[in-house]
């Protein structure tokens, strides 16, 4: 028989799975499926054919899944999964539908069935995501960066990934250090070695992204990259010339002076994770800090920030 998960469907806005993430982090969740309203254009290399239909209804937001495995602590999980939604508004959050469900599924449905979401997809106009499942033939200069999307901390796909992955075309330099602070998927770190970086570190905080992480830069086949756990300044020895950093705007504020402790002269710290509503503190805070800015950008309701030392 087919193991049974448990999925719980979340239908909120963009900015509320943001906020859902970092609860659903915090519990046993093994898996996470997020599609945004948000990511999908007219212009975009997703297919409306393979969208997820809720999705689809939608006028806005997004379609959040979390799979468990079936245990006494699932009804917490889901409890505490639902009172953060129902409390968004009272953050100034939309809570866009705000409806939270849970249902069975087997596990060889699941794992057959999400994977038809993910179709390789052009981020800039040299890099190109690729799940591991898909085939892709390469045009001109394109780079590939393969990667297994089930746990869903960074797909590339969101606006905030994006506009990081703009800024480390553009302002990475052929044989630079780089430390990525809440590495996720380690997307962005791949990213960073596929671009050129001599050495790229990766931290968080969370043991599931620090292993989709590893797993991810194997299927890269990449030696110069470093995963590790924990916080990033009691595991990152000397210096870098590129930070990045894709979290929330409370948490770029509260990391700025210590990145500038670990840049060389002219490092590039790049943040993003930044609501419109807080990018002006965000800013305000970087050149109280000293940091000089370089661009910034603006995708949906989120902002990225590029600035130096």
């Amino acid at each position: 028989m087919d193991k049974e998960w448990i999925e719980v469907k979340i239908t909120t806005s963009s900015e509320g799975v943001e906020i859902l993430c970092g609860v659903i982090y915090d519990t046993e969740v093994l898996g996470v499926y997020i599609e945004d309203k948000n990511d999908i254009t007219s212009n975009d290399e997703k297919s409306w054919d393979y969208l997820d239909e809720d999705l689809i209804s939608l006028k806005e937001g997004a379609v959040l899944r979390a799979y468990y495995k079936q245990s006494d602590k699932f009804l917490e999980f889901f409890n505490r999964l639902k009172a953060v939604l129902d409390s968004l508004e009272e953050y100034n959050i939309p809570k866009g539908e705000g409806t939270i469900t849970f249902s069975k599924v087997y596990e060889e449905d699941w794992e057959n069935n999400w994977k038809q979401y993910y179709k390789p997809i052009n981020i800039t106009d040299k890099l190109v995501i690729k799940p591991l499942w898909e085939d892709y033939v390469l045009k001109g200069n394109e780079i590939v960066l393969n990667i297994d999307p089930g746990m869903a901390f960074g797909t590339g796909t969101h606006e905030t990934t994006k506009m990081c992955l703009e800024f480390l075309e553009k302002y990475l330099i052929q044989g630079m250090r780089v430390f990525d602070i809440g590495t996720g998927s380690g997307i962005l770190a791949i990213a960073a070695s596929l671009f050129g970086a001599k050495e790229v570190i990766g931290v968080d905080l969370d043991t599931v992204a620090v292993d989709s992480a590893k797993k991810n830069v194997s299927y890269n086949n990449l030696d110069n990259i470093k995963i590790l756990h924990d916080n990033f300044l009691d595991v990152v020895e000397g210096y870098a010339n590129m930070v990045i950093a894709n979290i929330i705007a409370d948490a770029i504020i509260f990391i700025a002076p210590c990145v500038k402790e670990v840049l060389n002269e002219g490092g590039i710290f790049i943040s993003s994770g930044i609501l419109l509503e807080h990018a002006k503190r965000v800013k305000e805070n970087l050149l109280i800090e000293g940091y000089k800015i370089l661009e910034e950008k603006k995708q949906g309701e989120w902002v990225a920030i590029a600035c130096s030392i």
